[in-house]
């Protein structure tokens, strides 16, 4: 029998069907990854199991130990042994990591709170994860892997048996999601069961036991994960078999669209040095330049320097296509009008207006075109969102839903179709695919090979080695804010890349 199994779960709202059918068990001291796109039905299906949406607001029966289960809340779910995880974690910055590990829960003796006790028991739950902090420091005070493991030990000390963790790495650095990863596998062998959802495979196929597939809202495949490869979980997740993840467009002209010379921009919080230290280089028509460095390389900063939005003063000159060496824009308006277009590495904070809705987001950096004495010509800017939307194949029911009720994958589709529509020569990305998965990777890739086939010049910024070096036709490496290397496709491999990003600039 199943620690615990959801049949046939069904979920609606207004205009869209989030699960269909969905079926799903676990065993007790199991690992059991769940993986889909954004927007197949991953998160949830999840709240529905943890009591966030309530039974009877959706189709199909849970059984926890076989009995069927009606969770009317989180802290319904958390009382039969289930606990969230959740990617924003649950924590009150300003109280102690004790105060949050006993927030609802307080030990009360006579109408006080025995701090005693709460102190005990975060040490203990702090023991159970292996966590050596004072459990008086206030959480803020603490690195977000260290809050991770606060939020498993608040669940353990809770005598959670089932662990349902969303993309519990994406905001992690390497030591601390390995560090997580081994927690798990110490919670596994105690008989603790998780559901671990990610987009990160290499993870899943290191931790789980077995692997559901979700597509579209329905339960594409259950296996076990030593009978299946990453490939074909990709497969299963898009619909079709992804043969190359990384399409590179063969032709390039000779055709110089950006050119860079000297340029140098000022550390703007520490005066008389530089956060980018005199970078040349050249990008062509059709050319995907890709730009690589370790955290803190200056990568970033180049490209805000080149589109008008750099914090602090900038020197050098550049040149776009024909035209005459010029200093670097100093505003977005400039860049654009020189043909620039930026994708930032947050698009919540930088590429969208993410309450305003679809047509406003694509149409916001052309507004100008559809601008009619006294009024908008909105059926225009319609024709041309919705052009944007099927050329782009963004996943929504109409151009009016808001931004922010799309899926990470379409949301970064949403902000390269608003750059489209002011037709750049050049593109600049500074991590295109953060925090979508894998098969909205795909989609991305493949835009961006069509768009440099289609002569676009584009510079791409990732900190996913293989997605430069796959999608890149040259790669320029940065270490400290200085270029170290140059290489063509054919000699960019991860150990030279890794020697020139770590060499002394």
């Amino acid at each position: 029998m199943s620690l615990l199994e959801l049949r046939s779960i069904s979920k609606h709202f207004p205009g869209v069907k989030a699960l269909d059918g969905v079926s799903f068990d676990l065993q007790k001291g199991e690992v059991h990854a769940l993986c889909g796109e954004n927007g197949a039905g991953k998160s949830t299906l999840i709240k529905v199991l943890c009591g966030y949406y309530p039974a009877g607001t959706y189709g199909g029966e849970v059984l926890l130990d076989g009995k069927t289960a009606a969770f009317r809340s989180l802290r319904d779910a958390e009382e039969h042994g289930i606990a969230l995880i959740a990617q924003e974690l649950a924590l009150v910055p300003w109280l102690s990591v004790a105060e949050n590990m006993a927030l609802g829960r307080e030990p009360k003796r006579n109408g006080l709170i025995r701090w005693d006790v709460v102190r005990a028991q975060a040490e203990r739950g702090l023991g159970l994860v292996g966590l050596d902090v004072d459990v008086d420091r206030q959480v803020h005070e603490l690195g977000i892997g260290q809050q991770q493991m606060v939020e498993i030990a608040k669940a353990l000390i809770k005598d959670a048996r089932i662990l349902v963790l969303d993309e519990p790495t994406a905001a992690l650095t390497d030591s601390d999601a390995e560090r997580l990863l081994k927690l798990l596998m110490e919670l596994r062998a105690r008989g603790v069961s998780s559901i671990y959802v990610s987009h990160r495979l290499e993870e899943v196929f290191r931790l789980a036991d077995r692997i559901t597939v979700l597509r579209d809202g329905r339960s594409v495949d259950t296996g076990r994960t030593a009978d299946l490869t990453p490939a074909k979980v990709i497969g299963m997740m898009v619909g079709r078999s992804v043969d190359t993840l990384y399409p590179r467009p063969a032709s390039v002209t000779e055709e110089t669209a950006l050119a860079v010379d000297g340029l140098s921009v000022a550390d703007p919080t520490n005066p008389g040095r530089f956060v980018v230290r005199n970078v040349s280089l050249q990008v062509r028509r059709g050319e995907v330049l890709g730009i690589a460095g370790l955290m803190g390389a200056g990568r970033t900063a180049l490209l805000s320097a080149l589109f008008g939005t750099a914090r602090s003063p900038v020197t050098g000159t550049i040149r776009v296509g024909g035209g005459p060496p010029r200093p670097a824009p100093v505003s977005p308006r400039e860049a654009m009008d020189l043909g620039l277009a930026l994708v930032s590495e947050d698009r919540k904070r930088y590429g969208l207006v993410v309450e305003a809705p679809i047509v406003e987001n694509l149409t916001l950096a052309v507004l100008r075109r559809f601008a009619r004495p006294l009024l908008l010509d909105h059926r225009e800017r319609r024709k041309e969102a919705q052009a944007q939307v099927d050329a782009l194949r963004i996943r929504t029911p109409g151009l009016n839903l808001a931004a922010n009720q799309l899926s990470g994958g379409n949301q970064q589709k949403v902000v390269l179709g608003k750059w489209l529509m002011s037709a750049p020569r050049i593109l600049l990305l500074d991590e295109p695919t953060r925090g979508i998965d894998v098969g909205a990777k795909a989609e991305i890739y493949e835009l961006i090979a069509r768009l440099a086939g289609q002569g676009l010049a584009v510079v791409l910024v990732s900190s996913e080695l293989p997605e430069v070096l796959g999608l890149s036709h040259r790669v320029l490496v940065l270490s400290q804010g200085r270029p170290t290397a140059i290489l063509e496709a054919k000699e960019a491999t991860p150990e030279r890349v890794m020697e020139a990003a770590t060499a002394v600039a």
